[in-house]
């Protein structure tokens, strides 16, 4: 591999909230732009990918590997429309992503799993375009997949009631959730779909694989929504004590979490949302 690039950009392209510019959507997707990659982690639900690519002047035919952080809808239902606009792209996901989905409240299932489209599309690409990250490869130079995250944290859950059947009798620990980092000398920026395994364990997870105890950033979804105030206080502490240069909570972070975060670690707390643009130079 060639020498890794020195500058990340970071254009979050599907989010709650659309501020400036784009539609709003229940679902994650950013644009990454390291050196002459172009990367796109996580995809929406589909409705507003393309739509919002535009209005942030992102172009997705130059997309050559796209991340799939877990099988949610919300973050794998434009993997058609990214097909659509760059057919040869790449897709890195873990084992068992494709696995029927549900969500239990008061009751009632709901499926939330790859919807039809996204499923029929990656059961037809060939071998080449779809890549398994169980191994945490280095997609191209200095982009690592973290591959499994192993679930260490006693405080930390998927963070809702998340099953593998729609009876609600075999909960759904995510397995297959994977996040994205890249290494600077400052530390680590780390992209992550919902931590569903638990920003905790994803931060160490990434540090046992960069042999650095340094994270700089943190962009994508956190999932603290549901968090017990005893695990929330935790998260906290666990982040005051990273020295985080930047963190952007998204999508399914949860209003009462990201006031938490803001509280404690002041400025360095960044709101997401459509066309939201970072950049971190080494």
């Amino acid at each position: 591999m060639s020498a890794r690039p020195t500058t990340l950009r970071v254009t979050i392209l599907v989010d709650e909230e659309a501020p400036t510019r784009g539609t709003a959507e229940h679902g994650f997707a950013a644009f990454l732009e390291w050196g002459e990659h172009r990367l796109l982690f996580d995809t929406g639900q589909g409705e507003v990918l393309a739509a919002n690519a535009a209005a942030c002047g992102v172009l997705l035919t130059t997309v050559e590997d796209t991340i799939l952080s877990h099988g949610h809808y919300d973050h794998t239902g434009g993997i058609p429309a990214v097909l659509a606009a760059a057919p040869a792209a790449r897709f890195w996901s873990l084992t068992g992503i494709d696995r029927p989905r549900y969500s239990r409240r008061e009751g009632t299932p709901r499926a939330i799993g790859l919807p039809d489209p996204a499923r029929r599309a990656l059961a037809n690409l060939p071998p080449e375009q779809l890549r398994c990250a169980d191994g945490a490869p280095a997609i191209v130079p200095g982009a690592w997949l973290t591959g499994p995250i192993p679930r260490l944290d006693p405080l930390e859950d998927p963070g809702g009631p998340f099953f593998l059947d729609a009876a609600g009798q075999r909960p759904d620990p995510l397995a297959d959730e994977q996040a994205l980092w890249f290494p600077t000398s400052r530390g680590a920026i780390v992209i992550v779909g919902c931590c569903h395994a638990g920003l905790v364990n994803t931060l160490r997870r990434v540090q046992e694989q960069s042999g650095s105890p340094r994270i700089r950033a943190v962009l994508g979804g956190l999932h603290l929504g549901a968090a017990s105030e005893e695990r929330l206080a935790h998260t906290l502490d666990e982040l005051a004590r990273r020295d985080l240069e930047r963190l952007v909570p998204c999508h399914c972070t949860g209003a009462r979490a990201f006031g938490r975060l803001q509280q404690a670690l002041g400025e360095r707390v960044c709101p997401g949302g459509v066309g939201a643009h970072f950049e971190f130079a080494d």
